[in-house]
């Protein structure tokens, strides 16, 4: 190893040999991860081969490989997959920004923060998607009202936590702020906010999850595209394949949404 002078940096043995050891316990996890994949659909083609479950029913790998075969020949997984992820983007991003905002407003105004904070509790035990039917009268059957409907289920969630962590912020680091006179925009802005960034990257890990479950239950009460659709129409005329395939498509969409979360994440470091 060598610094920018390119002299020889001396490095022990033991160190060498822990470095070695957590190599090896990533590629150990990352081979034991693959395996398990490729055991779960290796028995599941098995069992349904073998009528220990009822392939119509439950599907198989082949299958599904088979229905996105065809559903990528005529553009309709493209469609639905993209209408799914541009409705969970806009969404997610939507209920991050405003939550984000809205807890800033709550730690300015100490007030505000205590009349909200029962309202905060209830909208956050309440069931969002209770308010489907509601948001669908208001809004009507558009793109819009599954994007509210995401918004809605990843907001409240985004200003109790982004909140919880500015209140949790250092006072020792405020109060000397304070005492050279700083302002509380200058506090925010160099102690509130970068204190922060983790708890913030961690709320948009959350609301990947939160915001797709809110597009799904959106397509599946108004929408004619998506994936949430293509669930419950292969449902409604007994496609168990299409659903299947659906399934294990959102569930790889959910993992790219997370995985570019993941990637922020680094990047952010990498800055700091």
């Amino acid at each position: 190893m060598f610094n920018k002078d390119q002299q020889t940096i001396p490095v022990s043995k033991d160190h060498v040999e822990f470095l070695k050891k957590i190599k090896l316990t990533k590629i150990a996890i990352k081979t034991s991860q693959l395996s398990l994949f490729i055991f779960i659909f290796l028995f599941w083609e098995i069992a349904a081969i073998n009528k220990w479950i009822d392939p119509f029913i439950m599907s198989q790998p082949t299958r599904i490989i088979k229905t996105i075969i065809n559903l990528s020949k005529d553009g309709t997984l493209y469609l639905h997959t993209g209408v799914t992820i541009y409705e969970t983007i806009v969404g997610f991003l939507s209920g991050t920004i405003l939550g984000t905002l809205i807890a800033i407003i709550l730690w300015w105004s100490d007030f505000t923060a205590k009349v909200l904070d029962p309202y905060l509790v209830v909208l956050n035990a309440l069931p969002k998607t209770a308010l489907g039917p509601i948001i669908l009268v208001w809004i009507g059957g558009t793109t819009q009202s599954i994007i509210v409907m995401a918004l809605l289920v990843s907001i409240v969630v985004t200003i109790l936590n982004v909140y919880t962590g500015f209140i949790a912020c250092d006072e020792d680091k405020i109060k000397l702020l304070k005492t050279f006179g700083a302002t509380k925009f200058q506090i925010l802005k160099k102690v509130i906010l970068p204190a922060n960034i983790s708890n913030i990257i961690s709320v948009l890990k959350i609301n990947v999850g939160l915001s797709l479950v809110g597009v799904i239950v959106g397509e599946f009460l108004v929408s004619k595209s998506g994936l949430g659709y293509l669930i419950i129409y292969g449902g409604q005329v007994f496609k168990m394949d299409l659903v299947m395939t659906s399934v294990i498509i959102l569930s790889a969409v959910a993992a790219l949404l997370y995985l570019a979360v993941h990637w922020l994440e680094r990047k952010i470091g990498n800055i700091k």
